[in-house]
């Protein structure tokens, strides 16, 4: 089975980047000698079944990561998936069954669940807050709070859990933040030098933390999105009022799960937070031995 057959079908994840993190999960893993305890316990023909199984209820994301580290240790193990990346399954689904060596299924083992706990934690943590903004416009995002060296595989898992990417890195959208527009000189200077430089398809997005900062950002017509950073419930409200539909308007700070409807309710278009990514718990998932 090819990794890429069980992609979410509505995500973005190159089949490079799961092939290169793989390789480096594994021989991080691997290390100079190998799996020593397969090697020199397990007799190199014997051959094994096995199941991965959900041990909780949540939304799966990063079999393609497992199958690939199974795929880069033997092109010989029989797999056959029961679930794709995106889909609720209940505690004690099935997700993989494997055939095939012994020694490759063993080595490939905690690779493949380290890649599936992480990001179907944040796939089920995700599709919780998008749960909680059911019959709004809000879509709910990430931001670039992601493991160094995983921000692809994490944002991948974010869509997974029907949440929407912010920018992938610094390169592919502008972002002024306060520090910013400190060292421009203000708001108009900083957003007046991001249009004379950028090319005409990236977008602008400016951050402010007052209503006044929104007016003066408003009056110079130079902004496509504005971060609405930590501002309450009363204050988001009048910022829609405001804006008037003129710009795309982002909450941000402070968004929890208990406060994101709340914010749905005033009116924004989107919501990010970091917690999707840097605090989602472990999904529990596990592969026993099927003998």
């Amino acid at each position: 089975m090819t990794p890429t057959a069980l992609l979410h079908p509505d995500a973005f994840l190159s089949p490079l980047a799961i092939a290169d993190a793989v390789r480096r999960a594994l021989d991080e893993d691997l290390g100079r000698a190998g799996d020593v305890t397969s090697l020199a316990t397990i007799p190199e023909a014997t051959q094994a079944h096995a199941i991965m199984v959900a041990r909780q209820a949540g939304v799966i994301a990063g079999l393609p990561l497992a199958i690939e580290a199974l795929n880069q240790l033997s092109a010989d193990i029989a797999i056959t998936a029961h679930v794709r990346d995106g889909e609720a399954v209940a505690a004690g689904v099935h997700l993989l069954t494997l055939s095939g060596p012994a020694r490759a299924i063993l080595t490939a083992e905690r690779t493949a669940l380290n890649f599936i706990g992480r990001l179907s934690g944040i796939a089920t943590l995700t599709a919780d807050y998008v749960r909680h903004t059911a019959g709004t416009k809000l879509r709910v995002c990430c931001t670039r709070k992601t493991t160094p060296g995983l921000r692809a595989l994490e944002k991948y898992a974010v869509r997974c859990g029907g949440g929407f990417n912010h920018r992938f890195g610094l390169d592919d959208a502008v972002l002024i933040k306060d520090n910013h527009i400190a060292v421009a000189g203000g708001i108009r200077p900083v957003l007046e030098a991001a249009r004379a430089k950028i090319g005409h398809l990236v977008k602008v997005e400016i951050e402010v933390d007052t209503l006044e900062q929104l007016q003066d950002v408003l009056d110079t017509g130079l902004a496509d999105v504005v971060l609405l950073d930590n501002m309450d419930l009363a204050t988001l409200q009048r910022a829609v009022a405001m804006s008037a539909g003129r710009v795309v308007l982002e909450a941000s700070g402070g968004v929890t799960l208990q406060s994101i409807r709340a914010i749905a309710d005033t009116g924004v278009d989107y919501v990010s937070s970091g917690a999707l990514t840097h605090s989602a718990p472990n999904f529990d998932v596990a592969l026993d031995i099927d003998a």
